[in-house]
């Protein structure tokens, strides 16, 4: 009876619950009203959290890839725009080049993102316990703990995201068009982060083309927020164009290789609710039917039409699960707002606390999954325990015993440490007039040999992959390459004399175990510039 009542009474909080005008301009609450200070001890927390455990295990494939674009400073790379590596270079040079130094920028803004997701609920009308779960719920959400304790573009994701949300709110609730220029202005920057934003923006495009609100499209700060997005994104769209669209060619090539899995609209939306815990799937679907559904969020019903566009979108496109991740702060903040305000009309207040342990209790039992908590010999039995599979993105990911957000943390020391070995038989004279080269065939290998590499006296590597292909050959003739993960038949169709260094060392836990390395000598193919443009790889 008890749960029959709390379902009635929450279909009736989600519509009947006053709200005030959009007209209306209420009193802005001092910050730390209505439970913002206990968010703050959550944001707190999670900092805490991934410092205490972020260094676990080792450097992860991408953070090289941002660390090293980072330090070939350019408006653009193949893989990405240039907010990432930027913000790497910076962080790394204010506190080094430890694991926890290349993770504190994910650290500070998933906490930022706990914060701006307590503001949300705040103001959709939450008091202090929706406030509170709607920061805790964003805590625990596996996908988010995952993005706090690595340096990837999607750390950045949801703060930008819900930035833009925010003040589209801010708008709608206060009547103040002016918001949408501050809207505007956390687009550009998100597309300098990461090109999907622009899906959230469609979404929220066509969200207010289907309500009351598409009044805000004739605005005049809606458009000025247009061109601020456009001003800012325009160095990075310059380089493009510059280029020859490398994003472009590159999503093409991937899409043509199925390289990814591809996932029904029922896989897609399943593994939306294990990204974000299946314990919290009541939260945030419960926020996206309000946000469509209940009177008391009407002037907000645009941002229920943005999930449904969003989710189509990638759906559509075959996008990779994790892409709609950064959008549930929001509908975990509507739906958080809701079950509130329901719980105190049956007042049923013993609910409340129950919803807290559950969170936390089952967010720990999914965080070893995400975060390195567990040593790695302990960590393979407990995910085999676990009722659910870890799902794989790629189908590459698939041979490898541990998810890819492990397994590609291990084997990049001993990768590094054969081609030591190499290196150190190449002649002296030879290494110190560039003589001799070191060809990686992906970013995971020529990023690890770079940052990695350096205190061996190693130089730094060439590839056709991503963004190494762009910065060229950079004086080397070929005639002498140190040649990683390729085949003895191969190679010697391309050069006099091919010679077996040996295999790195097998890491059982790495992605990419026993990389063959080799000395190559007496190029057939003419100079390495010559050839250059045959070994581009974008994909």
């Amino acid at each position: 009876m008890t749960a029959l009542k709390f379902s009635v009474m929450l279909s009736h909080t989600m519509n009947n619950v006053a709200t005030p005008s959009p007209v209306a301009r209420p009193e802005r609450p001092v910050f730390w009203q209505n439970g913002m200070l206990p968010v703050m001890g959550i944001a707190l927390a999670s900092f805490v959290f991934h410092m205490i455990f972020n260094n676990r295990y080792g450097y992860f494939r991408d953070e090289f890839d941002y660390i090293i674009c980072g330090r070939h400073l350019a408006w653009g790379y193949v893989d990405q725009p240039p907010l990432v590596p930027l913000l790497s270079r910076m962080f790394l040079a204010v506190f080094g080049e430890s694991l926890r130094a290349v993770r504190l920028m994910p650290v500070l803004a998933m906490s930022s993102t706990i914060v701006l997701s307590g503001m949300i609920a705040r103001e959709l009308g939450g008091k202090r316990f929706a406030v509170l779960l709607t920061a805790l719920a964003v805590f625990i959400a596996p996908i988010y703990l995952s993005n706090g304790s690595l340096l990837t573009s999607n750390c950045l994701e949801p703060l930008l995201w819900m930035g833009c949300v925010y003040f589209a709110i801010l708008a709608a609730k206060r009547n103040q068009p002016r918001y949408w220029l501050w809207f505007g202005v956390v687009a550009g920057i998100g597309m300098q982060e990461k090109y999907s934003i622009a899906v959230l923006g469609f979404g929220i495009v066509v969200g207010l083309l289907l309500t009351g609100q598409r009044r805000f499209l004739l605005n005049k700060w809606m458009w000025l927020g247009g061109a601020a997005a456009f001003l800012i994104f325009l160095p990075n769209l310059l380089w493009n164009v510059a280029y020859h669209w490398p994003f472009v060619e590159l999503m093409r090539n991937i899409k043509a290789a199925g390289r990814d899995v591809a996932l029904s609209p029922g896989q897609y939306f399943s593994q939306q609710i294990l990204l974000i815990y299946p314990g919290s799937a009541l939260f945030w679907i419960t926020g996206v039917i309000a946000l469509l559904a209940a009177r008391r969020f009407k002037p907000y019903r645009f941002l229920g039409w943005a999930y449904l566009v969003s989710f189509a979108v990638f759906v559509i496109l075959k996008g990779k699960s994790y892409y709609l991740a950064p959008i549930y702060p929001l509908y975990l903040a509507a739906g958080c707002v809701v079950i509130d305000d329901a719980i105190d009309r049956i007042r049923q207040g013993w609910l409340k606390p129950l919803l807290v342990v559950l969170s936390v209790a089952g967010g720990a039992v999914f965080a070893p999954l995400v975060v390195p908590i567990l040593p790695i010999e302990q960590f393979i039995p407990y995910m085999q325990r676990l009722p659910i599979n870890t799902p794989r993105a790629e189908h590459s990911h698939m041979r490898a015993v541990l998810p890819q957000h492990y397994a590609d943390q291990f084997g990049w020391d001993e990768i590094v440490a054969e081609v030591v070995f190499a290196w150190n038989q190449i002649p002296l004279e030879e290494r110190r007039n560039k003589d001799c080269g070191i060809f990686a065939q992906d970013y995971g290998q020529a990023g690890a040999i770079d940052f990695l590499g350096p205190k061996y006296g190693l130089p730094p590597a060439l590839s056709g992959h991503q963004s190494w292909w762009l910065w060229g050959p950079r004086g080397y003739s070929g005639n002498c390459l140190i040649v990683l993960d390729d085949s003895r038949e191969s190679l010697e169709k391309l050069f006099e004399h091919v010679d077996f260094v040996g295999a790195s060392r097998d890491n059982p836990y790495a992605l990419e175990r026993q990389i063959p390395v080799f000395i190559c000598r007496g190029a057939k193919f003419g100079t390495l510039a010559q050839a250059w443009p045959s070994l581009k790889k974008w994909r």
